[in-house]
């Protein structure tokens, strides 16, 4: 759903009428999403992350973009807690979709397109709104 899309439904949606306190008010982020159905961004963010680690996993070792994906800086570490990878954040998504085996199933691309589908169409990466 881009912005446009956005603000149409917004505007669509706009106010409802709450019966139990007899007044209008806007509906939230929530509910427009409930009605609409569409993935939230954090959703498609997760499922187009997954999508490319797929790719570069099925790529030849000697492939740049491989190398860069295993690559160790070896920086100083910062104070405070440790920041998120990108890596880490790979691994707890394709956790959540695919199990203990997702890794085995990122070598079949036939496999692995089906699993995010599969995880797109059932919203398994959904994150429920605070």
């Amino acid at each position: 759903m881009n912005v446009f899309e956005r603000k149409v439904n917004r505007r669509i949606l706009d106010a409802v009428c709450d019966n139990e306190k007899e007044n209008w008010r806007i509906l939230t982020n929530k509910e427009i999403y409930a009605i609409v159905k569409k993935p939230t961004i954090i959703e498609t963010i997760r499922l187009n992350r997954l999508h490319w680690f797929g790719h570069v996993q099925r790529m030849q070792e000697n492939r740049i973009f491989r190398r860069v994906l295993y690559i160790n800086l070896g920086t100083t570490k910062l104070r405070g807690r440790p920041r998120n990878r990108w890596q880490d954040e790979v691994r707890e998504d394709g956790r959540i979709i695919g199990g203990e085996g997702w890794r085995e199933k990122v070598r079949n691309r036939e496999e692995w397109k089906k699993l995010l589908r599969t995880a797109r169409n059932w919203r398994i990466l959904h994150m429920p709104m605070e």
